[in-house]
């Protein structure tokens, strides 16, 4: 770090108790951003991020002579500040609308290069990761304070210099037969066709479905021992899909990591005996060198939340949740898992991840009636999570394009499921080979992943 502690802490120590946002901001924001090791000409107050608003602090590091003061092009990080004042504990109205505020800054137009904002008023702190077009919590929102400013701005700036090059989704529903592997294997060639490399991960040890529908074999253990032997790496048990797409004439590769008949064995006991060979976090810590060499790790998960789906769950930055319009699980267990499973997780995991992204409709074409009486139920569902003791507001997860100022009664959906499902027993994603599904899916990779 370029600045020492003792400025730090003499920094934070000099703020008075109500210090308005520009006095944090002359005061302590520089400091901050130098105890990151942002030089004073890597740093520009008042960034227009195009489309999101001016951001306090816009950072990035000098590249050859290319220095971010002069040339204001291409930030890798934005700082937005507040006054002592403003309460920034988790789940507060004015902490909710700085991070809403950060995340349309980070997804401006200047911005499509930046990976990292921060939300702080000295007294709290708060890292968020935005990879492509996806903003998730880096961090939990820190306390800061004299005697733990060293450590907590430390740790910080260590996530910055260890960025993980990979997004790790989990797809996830509580509910089967919502298209998940389906999603998984088309979103993986979609991606693959936009340049991105891929691994996929088949956690749903009973079905065994994704590896099934890519035509790769069951592990016989080597998944099994990659994951509880220190020794072994879980790369080494990675296989390529190669597929050949007829319209570019070029072949496209992403890989899987399979199914594994022994880990199906033990799963099919109690989740007593998948606990006796891993702990909750032992797929998150064994992705550590996957993450540093893919773009996206796809998780097809289990439908159930025992130990296995728990997994998967941990190790996603985010968690991604098809459902049906005409299946009331399927919406019902959605809400559950954003409300009650991912909160679980959170509190273990610690570091804020992972999120649930908007829930979108994976069905068969509907009427407007239909459409109409899926958001009916939905709007019970959302009610209904309002009126509970915890008042869950479940509708940016249902309704994302819901604002005050618009009110958009809009759900992401895959209109004729059944025709790109079909596509499973060629053993081919429906993306190589079909310009229906290929569009419809590159339009969900633009919704919810490219900037």
């Amino acid at each position: 770090m370029s600045t020492s502690i003792t400025s730090l802490q003499s920094a934070l120590q000099g703020l008075p108790p109500d210090a308005s946002e520009a006095i944090v901001s002359s005061n302590f924001s520089f400091v901050l951003l130098q105890a990151l090791g942002f030089e004073p000409q890597e740093i520009f107050p008042e960034y227009d991020t195009g489309g999101g608003g001016i951001t306090d602090k816009a950072a990035r590091k000098t590249i050859d002579n290319d220095i971010f003061l002069h040339t204001k092009s291409n930030p890798n990080l934005l700082l937005e500040l507040k006054g002592k004042e403003v309460n920034l504990d988790r789940g507060t109205p004015s902490y909710l609308k700085a991070v809403i505020q950060l995340k349309k800054q980070l997804l401006g137009f200047n911005c499509e290069s930046a990976q990292w904002g921060i939300i702080t008023n000295s007294s709290h702190i708060q890292l968020f990761r935005k990879h492509g077009k996806v903003i998730f919590p880096a961090s939990q929102c820190l306390v800061l304070n004299f005697d733990n400013i060293d450590e907590v701005v430390n740790s910080i700036g260590r996530k910055i210099e260890e960025a993980n090059r990979a997004l790790t989704v989990t797809i996830y529903n509580n509910k089967g037969g919502v298209g998940k592997t389906t999603t998984t294997v088309n979103l993986a060639g979609i991606l693959t066709l936009l340049g991105k490399k891929v691994l996929l991960i088949d956690f749903d040890l009973n079905q065994q479905d994704l590896t099934k529908a890519l035509g790769v074999s069951v592990s016989k253990g080597e998944v099994k021992k990659a994951l509880t032997d220190k020794h072994t790496e879980l790369t080494s048990v990675i296989s390529p899909c190669t597929y050949f797409h007829k319209k570019s004439q070029r072949s496209f590769t992403f890989d899987i990591i399979p199914a594994d008949s022994e880990l199906e064995n033990e799963s099919t006991k109690s989740d007593d005996a998948l606990q006796a060979l891993m702990q909750l976090h032992t797929l998150h810590r064994k992705l550590n060198l996957a993450r540093q060499e893919y773009d996206y790790i796809l998780i097809d998960a289990s439908p159930n939340w025992r130990f296995i789906s728990q997994l998967a769950v941990y190790s996603a930055d985010v968690v991604l949740m098809p459902t049906k319009h005409n299946n009331l699980f399927s919406l019902e267990n959605a809400a559950t898992a954003i409300k009650k499973f991912i909160p679980e997780i959170q509190e273990s995991k610690k570091d804020g991840s992972p999120i649930a992204l908007p829930i979108f409709f994976n069905g068969e074409n509907i009427t407007e009636s239909q459409r109409e009486i899926a958001q009916k139920e939905i709007n019970k569902i959302v009610d209904t999570a309002r009126r509970e003791k915890e008042r869950f507001n479940l509708l940016p997860y249902f309704y994302p394009k819901y604002t005050s100022a618009k009110k958009d009664l809009h759900i992401h959906e895959v209109p004729s499921y059944a025709n790109i499902a079909g596509a499973a027993f060629s053993r081919i994603p429906a993306v190589y080979r079909d310009s229906y599904a290929r569009e419809y899916y590159k339009s969900l990779a633009k919704e919810y992943f490219i900037q």
